[in-house]
């Protein structure tokens, strides 16, 4: 190898090492507005304006919830009609909802498995050469009320053989048990969009986080950005929902406190009708 192309390497590494470190001095240092919401619930969002982030600007609110017996998880559903989630959690009575994983757009209803109250309301939707798709070999499991994130085993029925009474398939998982899951370098993962996750901590608490996307305000992320974000987070397992347009954090405090980009605009109107939501609610 000659000499120049070597140089020029080490100059690639050490730029990345660089910008790395730089995002995460800036990540540690942004200024989080937060709002209790509920005991043990509170809202985190943050805005990384003048492209101090990834060399772009992001907005992101995280809701955090921590393992209390009154704070439950549970998942809303439609099998074929679709609803903002908005009005999933309010018709719920909900102290927040974030959207769920993928859906059919045309005719509504998941195209991931869903089980709800130990009820099975949707199968997958296999790809054409009879193979799951990346969003269906991990899973968001609910076992009374609270959360754990469950990977693929590579068994035909192991989505029904999960221990929960809601079980929704989803992904591509992003972390599990502190360890990064692989991602591909596909347009879907390396492409920056608006993003939907959820997650757990090192401490056992819940995240619900979204990262706007598509304006000038916000750029969305990458799957390995988004990961990156929730390693600073201090997350052990954490999984990719359904994003782009469908992205969209609400609470009953406040409506809907991201920026959904479906009509868009840097508002909170935009929210795109989807077939499914995971829900938080108090006992």
């Amino acid at each position: 190898m000659r000499l120049s192309v070597v140089f020029v390497l080490l100059f690639v590494l050490c730029a990345g090492e660089v910008s790395a470190q730089t995002d995460f001095v800036n990540f540690k240092r942004v200024e989080w507005e937060t709002k209790r919401l509920a005991p043990g619930i509170r809202l985190r969002q943050a805005w990384f304006r003048g492209k101090t982030l990834f060399k772009s600007n992001q907005f992101i609110s995280v809701l955090e919830i921590k393992p209390k017996i009154k704070n439950r998880l549970s998942i809303a559903f439609e099998p074929k009609v679709k609803r903002t989630t908005s009005d999933f959690g309010s018709g719920s009575m909900a102290i927040a909802a974030i959207n769920g994983t993928f859906f059919d757009v045309k005719n509504g209803g998941s195209v991931d498995f869903i089980r709800a109250g130990g009820q099975i309301i949707n199968e997958n939707h296999l790809e054409k050469n009879n193979t799951r798709a990346r969003h269906q070999q991990a899973a968001l499991v609910i076992k009374n009320g609270a959360l754990h994130i469950d990977e693929w085993d590579g068994s035909t029925d192991w989505e029904k053989n999960l221990d929960g009474e809601d079980v929704m398939l989803t992904g591509p998982l992003l972390l599990h048990n502190a360890k990064q899951a692989k991602l591909d370098s596909n347009s879907f993962n390396v492409a920056r969009h608006p993003r939907s996750a959820m997650a757990i901590t090192d401490n056992n608490r819940v995240l619900m986080i979204t990262v706007d996307g598509r304006d000038a305000n916000s750029a969305g992320m990458s799957l390995f950005e988004l990961r990156q974000v929730l390693r600073w987070l201090h997350c052990r397992d954490g999984i990719n929902l359904d994003g782009g347009g469908s992205t969209t954090l609400w609470t009953k405090a406040q409506g809907v406190v991201n920026y959904p980009s479906d009509n868009g605009k840097w508002d909170h109107k935009g929210q795109r009708r989807v077939a499914n939501v995971i829900l938080v609610k108090r006992n």
